[in-house]
């Protein structure tokens, strides 16, 4: 399969598979733990509180 690709889309294959992993790491730097927690908090806030009312404005 991959002989049947033209060298320019095997090449920009490896660019967007290198780029997409490269992007999965970053989530792996220090620091970022907290700001997944901070994600998870703020979600786990909302699904608690009731749903904020709509108010009509004046017509």
């Amino acid at each position: 399969m991959a002989d049947d690709l033209d060298p320019r889309e095997a090449e920009r294959i490896r660019r967007r598979d290198r780029d997409l992993a490269a992007e999965e790491r970053a989530l792996m730097n220090p620091g970022m733990g907290k700001v997944f927690k901070q994600i998870q908090d703020a979600q786990a806030k909302a699904a608690k509180e009731p749903p904020r009312r709509r108010t009509r404005g004046r017509p």
